[in-house]
């Protein structure tokens, strides 16, 4: 199974995730007076809970937005782009399970069309 072969369900909630998180991480940047006490805003709180409620129900439970989530929280580290880096290493990692899980695939039918029991 292919990333192109990939149900089209898929593409849309990464790239619903990715607009998400990109337009969390911008709103922290460029509305900075908005988030000026970082840990301490309600208005960051609600909105990093609001994005981590959002990936997850969009592409499922990863680890990666415990740590973009706790990150995002302590103030400072919050003008990183944590969400956006979580969500690019959940699309890098489901991409490289859809190679393994072809390379397996064609593996299993070489092997499936040599081996003969006697």
């Amino acid at each position: 199974m292919s990333y192109d072969s990939m149900s089209l369900s898929s593409g849309w909630r990464f790239r619903a995730a990715m607009a998400l998180a990109i337009g969390a991480d911008a709103a922290q940047l460029l509305l900075l007076p908005l988030f000026s006490e970082a840990a301490l805003s309600p208005v960051d709180d609600v909105l990093d809970l609001v994005v981590a409620a959002g990936l997850v129900r969009l592409l499922g439970w990863h680890w990666e937005f415990l740590p973009a989530f706790g990150a995002e929280i302590v103030p400072g580290l919050d003008l990183v782009p944590f969400w956006t880096l979580a969500v690019v290493n959940v699309c890098r990692k489901w991409k490289q399970k859809a190679v393994s899980d072809e390379q397996a695939g064609s593996e299993a039918r070489v092997i499936e069309g040599e081996f003969r029991p006697s």
